[in-house]
C-alpha cells in the first residue's frame, strides 16, 4: 500500500467517502480491480515514483494519473513490508484465484473423495491468502500456521461430510428441498471454516494486541505538516487486545458475508436452470454456466463484503483497556487498522 512508501505528506485515503458504506464499496471495487494484475514491474515502479513524488511534495495536487498510481500501489504492495504480494494471493486476484476452487466445491453430485479434495484445496488457498496479507508486525510461526491449516481443513471437511450425510436422512422434507439443501452444504462448510481460519491465523494478534493510535484533529495534522512529519510518524499508544478482538471478529464476519452470495446464489440459480430444456439437452454447458454464475456473483460480492467494516476503524478510547481511557485523540477516539 501507499503507506509503505516514504515521505512526509500523506495521500488522501481514498477518492470516496470512507465514512459511508457505499463510499467503501466503491473504494473496495477500486483496489480489488483485476485489471491491476496486468501492470508490469516498470508500471509498478512508475506508480511508486508518482506516489513518492506526492508524499515528498514534488507533486502539488491529486490528479487522475496519481489516483491510478495509488490504486496500483494499494492493490499490489504489502502495507508493512512494501514488497509486492504474490500475485495469486492479492485481493485484486481473489475472484480469479477462487473461481475454479468455488466451481469445484459447487459441482453437483460430488462424492466423498471429491468433497474432501475441494475442501482441502479451498482451505489451502485461504491459508495462503491470509498469510500473504497478514500483519507482519505480529508474525506467525510455521507451527502456528500449520496448526491453523489442519484445524481449518478438519472443520470444513467435518461440516461438509456431516451435512452431506444428514440431508438425505431428513424426513418430512420434500425432495426438491433436499436438493437445494444439498447444494448449500459447501456454503456451510466454507463459512464456518473461513471464520475459524481467520481466528486461528490471527490469534496471535488477539493474544498480544494490535497498535492503536489517537485520532488526529485538523490542527494536529497541520502541526505535523509544519514539522515536516507525516501522519504515519505518530507513535502508537500501545497494543490493545480488545481492539485486536474487534478487528479479527469483523474480518471473520466479512469473510462469511463474502462467501454467502458466492456460495448461495449460483447453486440456487443452477438448480432452476437445470430444469430448463436447453440445459437438459446440453448437459456439457453446466460447467461453463456454473463458472459464469460464480464469476459474476464474485465480482459484485467481493466489494460489498470488503466494505462491511472500515479498514481503518475508530472507536472510543473508553471502550478499550483502562490504560487507553485518557489517551484518546479528537473526541476521545483512537484508531487502528482492521486488516483484511
Amino acid at each position: 500500500m501507499s503507506a509503505s512508501i516514504p515521505g512526509n505528506r500523506e495521500l488522501p485515503a481514498s477518492q470516496y467517502d470512507l465514512s459511508t458504506y457505499w463510499g467503501r464499496v466503491m473504494h473496495s471495487a477500486n483496489i480489488s480491480d483485476p485489471r491491476t494484475l496486468l501492470v508490469n514491474k516498470a508500471g509498478l515502479e512508475h506508480a511508486k515514483g508518482l506516489v513518492a513524488g506526492y508524499k515528498q511534495g514534488k507533486i502539488g495536487e491529486m490528479n487522475a494519473e496519481l489516483w491510478n498510481a495509488k490504486k496500483i500501489v494499494d492493490s499490489t504492495l504489502h502495507p508493512d513490508t512494501g514488497e509486492p504480494v504474490f500475485l495469486p494471493f492479492r485481493m485484486s486476484c481473489f475472484v480469479l484465484s477462487n473461481l475454479i476452487v468455488t466451481a469445484g466445491m459447487l459441482t453437483p453430485g460430488l462424492g466423498t473423495t471429491g468433497t474432501l479434495l475441494w475442501q482441502i484445496t479451498n482451505q489451502s488457498l485461504n491459508v495462503a491468502i491470509n498469510n500473504a496479507n497478514a500483519n507482519k508486525s505480529t508474525p506467525l510461526s510455521v507451527s502456528k500456521i500449520t496448526q491453523s491449516y489442519f484445524l481449518a481443513v478438519g472443520a470444513s471437511c467435518s461440516v461438509a461430510l456431516g451435512l452431506n450425510a444428514l440431508v438425505p436422512r431428513l424426513k418430512k422434507v420434500a425432495p426438491a428441498t433436499k436438493i437445494i439443501l444439498s447444494r448449500l452444504v459447501p456454503f456451510a462448510a466454507v463459512a464456518s471454516a473461513g471464520a475459524l481460519n481467520v481466528f486461528l491465523m490471527r490469534g496471535e494478534e488477539i493474544r498480544q494486541g494490535i497498535d492503536v493510535y489517537p485520532v488526529l484533529s485538523e490542527s494536529d495534522k497541520a502541526k505535523l505538516a509544519e514539522e515536516g512529519k507525516s501522519e504515519s510518524s505518530v507513535q502508537s499508544l500501545g497494543k490493545s487486545k480488545k481492539a485486536a478482538t474487534l478487528a479479527v471478529s469483523e474480518t471473520a464476519l466479512s469473510r462469511v458475508l463474502n462467501s454467502s452470495p458466492i456460495m448461495v446464489i449460483p447453486p440456487l440459480i443452477l438448480v432452476r436452470l437445470q430444469k430448463q430444456d436447453w440445459l437438459k439437452k446440453n448437459p456439457r454447458l453446466t460447467l461453463p454456466v456454473n463458472l459464469g454464475l460464480i464469476l459474476t456473483t464474485s465480482l459484485f460480492a467481493l466489494p460489498l463484503a470488503l466494505a462491511a467494516f472500515p479498514q481503518r476503524q475508530s472507536v472510543d478510547a473508553a471502550s478499550l483497556e483502562k490504560e487507553f481511557w485518557d489517551m484518546g485523540g479528537e473526541n476521545g477516539k483512537v484508531v487502528f487498522n482492521r486488516g483484511i
